[in-house]
C-alpha cells in the first residue's frame, strides 16, 4: 500500500520516495508500456535504490538528484517495451533505446525544469546500466542504477561483490519490496526470452556485450564469430 505524506514524499513498501509529477508520470508511462514482469522489476529496482539513498548522510543526500535517479530507475528497461514496439529502434542496443525513450519523455513531460545536464544524467544511467565495469566509474546516479538492477537478480549480498559498500539494502527491505511488486511465475524465463529475442531481431546490437551470451546458449545459428574484436584484428593484413 502507498501512504501519502504530503506533496514531496510518499511511502511505498516502507520506503519514503519522491512524490513529484515527473516521478509519478514516469511510473504511469512505464506501467502503460512494459510487461508486468518488467514493470515490477523496475519498480523494485527504484525502491531498492531509494532505500539506499535514504540511508546516506544528510550532506550526501542533498547532492543527489532524486528525481533524476527515480526516472532513470523506473525507465531503465524501456528498451524491453513489448507493449509499444513503436518506441524501439531496429538498430540500437536495448539500453540505448531505453535511454532515448527516457530523454524524449523528459523533453515532453519535464519541460524547463529538465535541462540538458539533468537529461544527460538520466540518459547515461540507463544506457550504461548493463555495462557495469564502465558504470562503476561514472556518476553516483549511473552507478546506483546499475547496482539496483543487479540487486534484483542477485540479491543484496550478491550485488555487494561488485558494488561493495554502495549496497546498504538489507535482506528484510529486499523481501518487503519484492512482496509489494512480486515476481511472476516464470519471470526468469521471461527475461531470458527477452534477451534471446534481441539476438534474433537485431543481432548486430548483441555481439559485443552480455546479451550475446544468451544468443549463443539459446538461439540456433547465432554466432559471434566474425563479429568479435579479435576477428576484426586477425582479418587485417600486417601493417
Amino acid at each position: 500500500m502507498v501512504a501519502i505524506l504530503g506533496h514531496l514524499t510518499r511511502i511505498i513498501a516502507g520506503v519514503p520516495v519522491p512524490n513529484t509529477p515527473i516521478v509519478n508520470s514516469a511510473i504511469s508511462f512505464a506501467h502503460d508500456n512494459l510487461a508486468t514482469s518488467t514493470f515490477n522489476h523496475v519498480m523494485r529496482s527504484w525502491l531498492y535504490g531509494q532505500a539506499i539513498i535514504n540511508k546516506l548522510p544528510a550532506a550526501n543526500i542533498s547532492t543527489v538528484d532524486q528525481e533524476a535517479f527515480a526516472v532513470g530507475a523506473i525507465l531503465h528497461d524501456m528498451g524491453f517495451s513489448s507493449n509499444n514496439t513503436n518506441l524501439l529502434s531496429p538498430n540500437k542496443r536495448f539500453e540505448v533505446d531505453g535511454a532515448d525513450v527516457a530523454r524524449s519523455f523528459l523533453q515532453r513531460e519535464g519541460r524547463r525544469s529538465w535541462n540538458t545536464n539533468r537529461q544527460q544524467i538520466v540518459w547515461d544511467s540507463i544506457a550504461l546500466h548493463g555495462d557495469i565495469s564502465i558504470a562503476l566509474h561514472k556518476s553516483f546516479t549511473t552507478k546506483l542504477v546499475a547496482a539496483i538492477s543487479t540487486i534484483d537478480f542477485a540479491g543484496p549480498e550478491g550485488a555487494k561483490a561488485t558494488f561493495g559498500d554502495l549496497v546498504t539494502l538489507t535482506q528484510e527491505e529486499f523481501a518487503r519490496i519484492s512482496k509489494e511488486y512480486p515476481r511472476e511465475d516464470g519471470e526468469r524465463e521471461f527475461f531470458i526470452s527477452q534477451l534471446v529475442d534481441l539476438c534474433r531481431r537485431k543481432p548486430d546490437t548483441t555481439y559485443d556485450n552480455y546479451v550475446g551470451d544468451f544468443g549463443e546458449k539459446y538461439l540456433a545459428n547465432y554466432s559471434r564469430v566474425g563479429h568479435r574484436a579479435i576477428d576484426l584484428l586477425e582479418s587485417q593484413p600486417p601493417i
